[in-house]
């Protein structure tokens, strides 16, 4: 009996000395986090989806609380009224940021490029990028298997079964990024959606050299730089055969569109071009012009009226 009340004793005594060690160095290496960060946290989506370039909502939220400051942040799930939320809780100011989306940068159809041969493997981007060019001849565009719909967190983006291209949802798109980190091609970019969502682009992201590259895909970029001569913003590039348009310095003024020979540049969302008026005679059609005389008035026919454009000199 002596011998099991001395054990319990002991054992007590240890437990008593491990609790006092432990709160001494739980007091001595006690880290302190800002209550904020978990307020900052609770108004996040916790979509967790990486957008924001941080890893998860709580690493958005401690990197928002340390900063100091809300300039170059952005929640792409929850946009500015959630920004403004954060910016409410930490007492700054939050920066007016502009909506972005994804954009497929690929017009390369069943259509627009023929296939050249059928892949019969395991349906993913990743694994057919790793082992040959592609079904067509531009080793360069899209591959059709859907890597990108399956990293959509919000489905927003889905395959066109008609085109065999990925199409996105603008709507349901949060910018996340998730796509294009899940494209093996780099063909889907995040841009700014635009005023009134309307975007100019290059759909292509081949950098074959012209004849190749017409040759693989009817509407793809030639690099005959048309594009960069008439830009009075100087907004696009050329660099290895491919243009691209900096949605910072585009204005949106579509004279890159009219000069395409290949129809590669997008001009998405716009409101149809007014058709142009070939010279500057008048047309009168069907209508009777009555001509005053001293005897009595003749009606004449328009066809037999010639009207031209007379010089106010001579006029």
């Amino acid at each position: 009996m002596n011998v099991i009340l001395i054990a319990v004793i002991s054992l007590g005594a240890i437990a008593l000395v491990s609790a006092v060690i432990l709160y001494v160095a739980s007091k001595k290496f006690a880290v302190y986090e800002d209550p904020r960060i978990a307020q900052v946290a609770e108004v996040l989506p916790q979509a967790n989806c990486g957008g924001c370039g941080y890893p998860g909502c709580s690493g958005f939220a401690d990197a928002c609380v340390k900063a100091g400051s809300l300039e170059g942040k952005l929640c792409p799930v929850g946009g500015q009224p959630v920004m403004t939320k954060v910016a409410e809780i930490l007492g700054l100011d939050a920066a007016a940021s502009e909506p972005m989306v994804a954009v497929v940068r690929c017009n390369g159809t069943c259509a627009n490029r023929p296939r050249i041969n059928q892949y019969d493997g395991a349906k993913s981007c990743a694994i057919a990028a790793s082992l040959y060019g592609g079904e067509t001849g531009c080793s360069f565009g899209c591959l059709g298997c859907g890597d990108c719909v399956a990293a959509c967190q919000f489905d927003a983006i889905h395959m066109n079964s008609e085109t065999g291209l990925p199409e996105v949802d603008e709507e349901k798109c949060t910018a996340c990024g998730a796509c294009a980190k899940a494209c093996p091609k780099n063909i889907i970019e995040i841009r700014p959606q635009g005023k009134k969502s309307r975007r100019v682009y290059v759909q292509c992201v081949n950098k074959d050299k012209g004849a190749v590259a017409r040759k693989a895909c009817t509407v793809s970029c030639i690099g005959c730089g048309k594009c960069v001569k008439v830009c009075p913003f100087e907004a696009i590039t050329l660099e290895n055969n491919l243009a691209y348009i900096d949605p910072n310095k585009c204005k949106s003024c579509r004279k890159c569109e009219e000069v395409c020979p290949q129809g590669t540049i997008v001009a998405l969302n716009f409101p149809p071009r007014k058709p142009k008026v070939e010279g500057d005679a008048t047309v009168v059609t069907s209508k009777k012009v009555e001509v005053p005389k001293t005897d009595a008035p003749k009606v004449i026919e328009a066809s037999e009226v010639s009207v031209t454009n007379v010089p106010e000199a001579e006029a």
